[in-house]
């Protein structure tokens, strides 16, 4: 049973972009309405699928560094990292099924 991590901008490198296996990178922030609205999905996600994949949160408002380095504008913003590189990503909150389909891809 696995949990999302909490990630700042000084463990980004070493939990994200040096991790063997791909990781869901929820950019997100305390006052966020949606935010709060995809986290029970990540969690299920971090969860289910612990075994093959990294949930990690950020929170943009005190790591503003690794927000800033990848364009993060709009929160919830989702990056989908395999072997250190962006290979999709999802803003605002969508459903469990939607987050799946993509993570298929990323999987495959």
């Amino acid at each position: 049973m696995s949990k999302p991590v909490t990630i700042t901008d000084d463990s980004f490198e070493k939990e994200v972009l040096q991790s063997d296996k791909p990781v869901i990178v929820d950019f997100w922030a305390t006052w966020c309405g949606p935010c709060k609205m995809i986290a029970p999905i990540l969690e299920e996600l971090a969860d289910e699928l612990g075994d093959q994949i990294k949930v990690a949160k950020l929170d943009v408002d005190s790591n503003n560094k690794t927000a800033g380095k990848y364009n993060i504008m709009s929160i919830p913003s989702l990056l989908f990292f395999r072997n250190g590189e962006v290979v999709d990503q999802v803003i605002g909150a969508v459903p469990k099924s939607h987050l799946l389909a993509r993570l298929e891809k990323v999987l495959a």
